[in-house]
């Protein structure tokens, strides 16, 4: 069941990525020899006036051949005979419907569960944030000149920038007048236990268990849901990290309590040091609140630049050397991490597992629309490229010769591809 849901997103997505090339295709009177869905030889196939219509055995990938596309033709309806404004618009519009199909699924997600304001949360005693006047209730809007919508804004800027001594500028709105300050930050002491949940209003669920950290030393596992925290009764995820924001945690032990199989168990567990790191004194929203419709509009749009700027700033960590082989999956990974969604939220009800399985879609449509508008051969990006030379030269470049360049890049991404699932496959064995 799980490849076959893996299967169907992955379908959906580039059924609709071929078909922006396909109807822009068909706007601009270009010929298309065959639409289909899947790699490899036919399944099944039709025949509707020019065009047959095919699904293929291998379910990753999918095309829209067009006459004329990767040679020259001499036919009105051919790729080469139309102008390079429309060549442009056929090429750019699978990325722009990979983006038009996530803002749809956003719809979806934001007006059912809302969004997450980045607002502050707490505030710690005797740090920065205190001492600038930073308070509870505040709502960030950029950070050292980096735009923040969403709280996740605020966990990307951590992520993607190192916190140092310098001052950070925080730019934030109180009772509607916008403020600016600046924070210094100070050096903690990191301790974790070594878990992930869900920080929502469901029961605190674990995740994620650390390898080697203190919570698997002591005998939780995935599935276990903390219910009190050093005599603190938690009933939901939202009260697991509000503790935690008010509790930072140190080398003090810590008394768990977590419910297993309805049988309920306390341990005792030391944190582990992890490291020393700057921090500016303030949490900030993990949950999210409904917003109006057209609060629902703004917030989706939002919700697929979010998705966008990730994966760009994902891939500016890859190429500094910043992100290990083993955080990259690839189609074998994917599906893993969709069945474990699958698995997880099915017991929650056919509207849990929709928004869980749109939520990964939307990350896969907005991810696959950005790789595929990079400038590397084969791909959209890289066929963009001739298409702006050419407006730049009044000519275009020698068909022979850029189908040479993109057959080369094709190949580099079939090796590419061989190592990201032979990655993906050895962690299954891990």
């Amino acid at each position: 069941m799980n490849i076959l849901v893996a299967i169907i997103i992955f379908s959906v997505i580039i059924i609709i990525h071929e078909l922006g090339h396909f109807l822009l295709a068909k706007k601009n009177g270009i010929g298309v020899n065959e639409f289909s869905i899947g790699l490899g030889p036919r399944i099944a196939s039709f025949k509707k006036g020019e065009t047959r219509y095919s699904i293929k055995l291998l379910p990753f990938g999918g095309s829209c051949m067009m006459v004329g596309e990767d040679e020259l033709v001499d036919a009105d309806n051919a790729f080469n005979k139309k102008s390079v404004w429309a060549r442009i618009s056929v090429i750019a519009a699978g990325p722009i419907f990979n983006f038009i199909l996530a803002f749809v699924l956003a719809l979806f997600i934001i007006g059912n569960i809302g969004y997450d304001p980045a607002a502050v949360t707490k505030i710690d005693k005797g740090m920065s944030a205190e001492e600038a006047g930073l308070m509870v209730g505040d709502v960030i809007t950029e950070m050292n000149g980096s735009n923040i919508d969403i709280s996740r804004d605020i966990a990307n800027f951590f992520q993607f920038n190192t916190i140092t001594q310098a001052p950070v500028t925080i730019e934030y709105l109180r009772n509607g007048k916008l403020n600016t300050v600046k924070l210094n930050p100070v050096k903690t002491k990191t301790y974790q236990m070594g878990f992930y949940y869900d920080p929502s209003e469901k029961a605190a669920e674990i995740t994620v268990i650390g390898e080697g950290m203190p919570l698997e030393a002591a005998g939780l596992k995935v599935g276990d849901i903390i219910t009190n925290i050093n005599g603190q009764k938690i009933s939901t995820g939202t009260e697991l990290n509000q503790y935690f924001q008010s509790n930072p945690l140190g080398e003090e032990t810590v008394l768990l309590t977590y419910e297993r199989d309805g049988m309920s168990d306390t341990v005792n567990i030391t944190p582990k040091f992890i490291e020393e790191s700057y921090k500016l004194g303030f949490g900030y929203n993990m949950g999210r609140v409904k917003t109006s419709p057209l609060g629902v509009l703004k917030y989706s749009a939002i919700e697929v630049k979010y998705w966008i700027v990730t994966t760009i700033k994902s891939l500016e960590q890859m190429v500094m050397g910043r992100v290990s082989k083993d955080d990259i999956a690839g189609p074998v990974g994917i599906v893993n991490i969709i069945g474990e969604t699958y698995e997880q939220s099915k017991q929650e009800g056919i509207l849990t597992v929709f928004l869980s399985l749109s939520y990964i879609s939307i990350l896969l449509s907005a991810n696959l629309g950005v790789m595929n508008l990079l400038p590397i051969p084969a791909l959209d990006g890289g066929r963009l490229v001739f298409l702006i030379l050419e407006v730049f030269r009044g000519k275009p470049i020698d068909q022979e010769k850029e189908g040479l360049v993109h057959m080369i890049g094709l190949i580099a991404l079939m090796i590419l591809m061989v190592f990201i699932m032979f990655n993906d496959i050895s962690r299954l064995f891990q």
